[in-house]
């Protein structure tokens, strides 16, 4: 089968790949399409660590070709997801009270196992999301991630219906975000990124504010317009948009991190004691908070805006992300390969 691996020169590669057999309690899925996630371009990088000829991919969407024995939570011709949550131990204090990302000996796909960009992935049947019928599989593809992500990140925040949240980058996980945020949460957004036309997709998509950071104080904008927002969700992989929130927010106000930058992040101690700031960490979602989001994706009330792209793409992709040239999602198309 056709794969894309990274490789040790920090690229990622179509190669050809055998495939292992079946273990009990596992499923054989023929991929259909995987979505393509700043965190991939990590992966290939060795940000994480070298993880040379290792399949990329955690926004996979597949059908069930197969099952072995002791599987009973899908069947062949079933749709299902590959998500960066690949597996967890089952059994400590995370996995049995809805924590389950935490776990400390979980498995990621597309970094600790192979991932969803090939032809044929496996995956453990338990940990696999069905997705709805009135989903298209492209459309899922972005929920897996992208979407997971940013839903259960305005979902700890503990946001009321009617509360001004921020989300700073508008990529490809901020423009679910607001989405989340207005369709399903019915929350204010103001949108933040230094780019203009994504900020301007963002306008289509509902956005109530919008700031570009480089022309404008978002702080201040923040707090003089709206009185500090209720939340920040911040998607954003510069070391800006953290402090930025910090200052942005009102009282008793939440920071809610999600992006990746390796710089560290300035608080203000005395800021977070007086004024009652709360700063959470929001790593992907569990397998409940993937069902809840394919719904609301499967409702209409959150629009994927994705590409189609050829396997041949992939480094492409990862240079017109580094670039900041990618609006919504690219998706890799693997039915057509």
């Amino acid at each position: 089968m056709k794969a894309i691996v990274a490789t040790e020169n920090r690229e990622a590669k179509v190669i050809e790949k055998d495939l292992r057999e079946l273990r009990s309690g596992e499923a054989l899925l023929d991929m259909e399409c995987c979505g393509v996630c700043h965190t991939d371009m990590h992966v290939k990088n060795a940000d994480f660590g070298d993880v040379t000829g290792r399949v990329l991919g955690h926004e996979g969407i597949g059908v069930v070709k197969e099952v072995a024995e002791g599987v009973t939570s899908l069947k062949p011709g079933d749709r299902a997801s590959v998500a960066w949550f690949f597996e967890g131990c089952g059994h400590c204090e995370y996995c049995v009270t809805g924590r389950e990302t935490l776990c400390r000996s979980a498995k990621n796909s597309g970094y600790s196992v192979d991932g969803g960009m090939s032809e044929q992935c496996i995956v453990t049947a338990d940990y696999a999301v069905k997705v709805p019928d009135n989903l298209s599989s492209a459309a899922a593809s972005s929920i897996t991630c992208a979407g997971v992500t940013t839903y259960k990140a305005i979902k700890v925040s503990n946001t009321q219906a009617g509360d001004w949240i921020i989300i700073s980058g508008m990529g490809g996980l901020g423009n679910l975000a607001l989405q989340y945020a207005k369709n399903v949460f019915n929350l204010k957004v103001i949108a933040v990124d230094i780019n203009e036309a994504q900020l301007d997709f963002a306008k289509e998509m509902g956005a109530d504010i919008c700031i570009n950071p480089l022309n404008e104080d978002l702080a201040k904008v923040a707090q003089e317009k709206v009185g500090g927002a209720h939340v920040a969700v911040v998607t954003a992989v510069g070391k800006a948009a953290f402090n930025a929130a910090v200052d942005a927010v009102r009282a008793g106000g939440t920071i809610v991190a999600v992006g990746l930058p390796v710089e560290s992040m300035d608080l203000s101690i005395p800021r977070l004691v007086l004024d009652g700031i709360q700063v959470i960490g929001s790593l992907v979602g569990t397998r409940q908070d993937l069902k809840e989001s394919f719904q609301f994706a499967a409702e209409g009330k959150v629009v994927p805006k994705f590409e189609m792209r050829s396997m041949e793409d992939i480094n492409d992709i990862f240079t017109e992300m580094e670039e900041g040239k990618i609006k919504g999602r690219m998706v890799i198309d693997l039915k057509n390969t």
